[in-house]
């Protein structure tokens, strides 16, 4: 197997090394004071699914923090596999801090490819925060499945799953699905995992994933309640850039697991090179809080101080886990490196999957 693409938690952190003595730059966040004001926290998704949820924990400590404890209000924007709403911000938003934007890597794919429906580049934005998280995939029970070491009877099966689209970070589903071997019908234009997860209990779909976060809170009482079948998570990195289990789902298998379960032998070649590229964008570095470059460093400041703040404060320990799922948030120089890592792609692994976008889903993505 090739040499893994994209980061390892060692590499970020010899990354950051460098500058994490820096600490918050600029003056000091003291100086803001947003009392009395009203900030929107775009969220280019709908209610419900992983990106809302993430958003919704943290809106109500990042306003206890944020100087003058002004009312964070979280604004859903979904649309065009999460363009619209990030689209809106790049066009609206002004460098007073009073607007930011949670992405996901939904967010970052359809920039990654070239998608011409982007209006946005980010590198017109400063980072606040980045948020790691994973994801699971799961079935329902009508097909027969009592729980992962059954995945094998998937085989041949006609499965559906509703996605955003083939730029978004259902990427990662239908490239690992079809890297399995896996028959499934994308069913495109859904505009938040959430919906997905609704078409699902409805029976429209037979396979589906959320993000940690909409997992936890959504799909577990589903298992619990015999409707649902977890099969693998998509697993995270370990400090020597390895594929392994969640901590958030111990005893899940993880994608490299289950895909060895299917067909005896680990994932290699330039498919699975793709695959990992892009999982590796859309979860070690998926959530990331962003604000206008020409954001005074002050305001930046004051963000960063008010999410190291949050995850000090009792509240946010006792119920962090529980919702967003074993996960570090981070600012300062370590998100900066998972912001840079999580937004570059290899020329050559951008062209192999809108070659096959193109020729096996009919998605033509914009010219370099």
């Amino acid at each position: 197997m090739s040499e893994p693409v994209g980061f390892t938690r060692r590499a970020v952190l010899g990354l950051a090394a460098g500058a994490f003595a820096l600490g918050l730059a600029g003056p000091a966040a003291a100086e803001v004071d947003f009392a009395g004001k009203t900030i929107e926290w775009v969220i280019p998704f709908s209610a419900g699914g992983g990106s809302d949820t993430w958003a919704r924990f943290n809106a109500p400590l990042l306003s206890k923090y944020l100087p003058g404890k002004p009312v964070v209000v979280v604004v859903n924007e979904p649309g065009g596999g999460s363009t619209k709403g990030t689209n809106l911000f790049a066009a609206r938003a002004e460098p007073d801090g009073l607007m930011i934007l949670g992405t996901s890597g939904s967010t970052q794919f359809p920039y990654l490819l070239g998608d011409p429906r982007v209006r946005y580049d980010y590198k017109d934005w400063k980072i606040a925060m980045a948020g790691p998280t994973g994801g699971v995939v799961y079935t329902t029970p009508a097909l027969g499945l009592k729980g992962p070491e059954d995945i094998g009877q998937l085989k041949g099966k006609d499965l559906v799953y509703a996605s955003q689209g083939a730029t978004s970070l259902d990427l990662v589903p239908l490239l690992g699905f079809r890297l399995m071997g896996l028959n499934v019908q994308h069913v495109f234009g859904f505009k938040g995992r959430g919906d997905g997860r609704l078409a699902f209990e409805r029976g429209e779909v037979n396979i589906d994933y959320q993000t940690s976060s909409a997992y936890l809170k959504n799909v577990q009482p589903l298992v619990e309640a015999g409707q649902a079948v977890p099969l693998f998570s998509w697993g995270v990195l370990n400090e020597a850039g390895e594929v392994v289990r969640d901590p958030t789902f111990p005893d899940l298998p993880s994608f490299v697991e289950a895909y060895e379960t299917m067909t005896g032998a680990p994932p290699s070649g330039p498919d699975y090179d793709a695959y990992f590229a892009f999982f590796t964008a859309g979860f070690p570095a998926q959530k990331m809080v962003f604000l206008p470059k020409d954001t005074p460093d002050e305001i930046v400041a004051a963000y960063q101080k008010a999410f190291e703040d949050m995850k000090a404060d009792p509240d946010y320990q006792a119920s962090a886990e529980a919702v967003l799922g074993s996960y570090g948030q981070v600012t300062g120089a370590l998100a900066q490196a998972l912001f840079e890592k999580g937004t570059t792609l290899q020329p050559e692994l951008r062209s192999r999957v809108a070659g096959m976008l193109a020729s096996e889903y009919g998605v033509k993505l914009g010219e370099e």
